[in-house]
C-alpha cells in the first residue's frame, strides 16, 4: 500500500466521503496481488467447491491478506467474502454497511495461466455500491472510486489517469461477454441490446473495459454473486454508466436471504 493510501485510510471514517474509499482498497488489492502473483502460471492445487467452481492455495492467500488489511482499516464494518463464505457459509444477516471481497474473479482464467482475473473489493451502503476498488494483478492495472470519479494507475504509486465511460459509437459499439457464449446467443443478444461487435473476456475487468471507454456494453443474463459484481457496479458508476437488473430496474445488494446470490444485469457505458 503507498503512503498516500496508508495517510487516507488513517483519516476518521467520518471525515472522507464513502467513494474516496476507493484509495484505501486499491491499496489493499495491490497488496493482495503481491502474494496471489507468485501462484499464476504454477502448478496449482485446485480444488472443486460444493457449486463446482474452483478454489486454490492463491484465492486463499489473497483473501487472508484483504480481510486481516480490512479488519485494520475499517474495523467497524463487515465483510462478506467469496471464500469465507464458500468454507462457512455466508451471513443469514448483514447490516447497511459492508464489504464485499472476491479475492480472484475469474480463477478458470487464473487457472489457465490466462491474464483476465482480478482482485476485488467493493463497498456497499444500504444495498448500493458506493465505493470500489478493481486491480488486474497481471497487467498491473487498478482502477479505484474517488469522489470526483474513477481513477486508474498502472503500478502502485504510479500516474493516476481519469476513466471515464464513452458515448455509444454507432455501427462500431464493443460488447464483452463470456467465453463460453455460443455464437448463435451472442447473435441473439446483438439484436436484443444494438451492439455491433462483441469481445470474449473473463472477470469483473470487463466492467472496468466499459468504464474506462474501451467497451460498450456487458450483458449477463446468467447467474453471479455480489462479491463478483460489487466493486465492478461502483465503479462504472462512477465513471459515468449504468449498471441495471434486466427490467431495467434498480441492482440491489446485501441479499443475505439468497445467500448473496444476484440475478442477471447489464452494464452500459454513457
Amino acid at each position: 500500500m503507498s503512503a498516500s493510501d496508508l495517510s487516507l485510510a488513517a483519516l476518521p471514517l467520518a471525515a472522507l466521503p464513502l467513494a474516496d474509499w476507493g484509495r484505501a482498497l486499491a491499496g489493499i488489492c495491490e497488496e493482495a496481488a503481491t502474494v496471489i502473483l507468485p501462484f499464476w502460471r504454477t502448478e496449482l492445487n485446485v480444488v472443486q467447491k460444493a457449486d463446482s467452481s474452483p478454489v486454490t492455495e492463491a484465492d486463499q492467500a489473497g483473501e487472508r491478506l484483504i480481510l486481516q488489511r480490512l479488519a485494520e482499516i475499517f474495523p467497524d464494518v463487515p465483510t462478506v467474502s467469496e471464500e469465507y463464505a464458500s468454507e462457512f457459509g455466508a451471513p443469514e444477516d448483514i447490516g447497511p454497511r459492508f464489504f464485499l471481497v472476491d479475492p480472484i474473479d475469474g480463477t478458470k482464467a487464473f487457472v489457465r495461466g490466462d491474464p483476465n482475473f482480478t482482485v476485488n473489493i467493493g463497498l456497499i451502503e444500504n444495498g448500493v455500491p458506493v465505493a470500489g476498488a478493481i486491480l488486474a494483478p497481471a497487467t498491473g492495472e487498478t482502477w479505484f472510486t474517488t469522489s470526483d470519479g474513477v481513477l486508474k494507475r498502472l503500478a502502485p504509486g504510479g500516474a493516476e489517469t481519469r476513466a471515464e465511460v464513452r458515448v455509444w459509437p454507432k455501427g462500431e459499439a464493443v460488447a464483452l461477454i463470456s467465453h463460453t457464449m455460443t455464437d448463435a446467443r451472442a447473435a441473439d443478444l446483438a439484436l436484443e441490446y444494438g451492439f455491433d461487435r462483441r469481445t470474449p473476456m473473463d472477470s469483473s475487468v470487463k466492467l472496468c473495459r466499459i468504464a474506462e471507454g474501451a467497451a460498450d456494453i456487458y450483458p449477463r443474463h446468467g447467474p453471479t454473486m455480489e462479491w463478483d459484481t460489487a466493486a465492478g457496479h461502483a465503479i462504472l458508476i462512477a465513471a459515468g454508466g449504468r449498471f441495471t437488473a434486466l427490467d431495467g430496474g434498480v441492482f440491489v445488494y446485501g441479499k443475505a436471504d439468497q445467500g448473496f446470490r444476484n440475478g442477471g444485469f447489464v452494464a452500459r457505458g454513457a
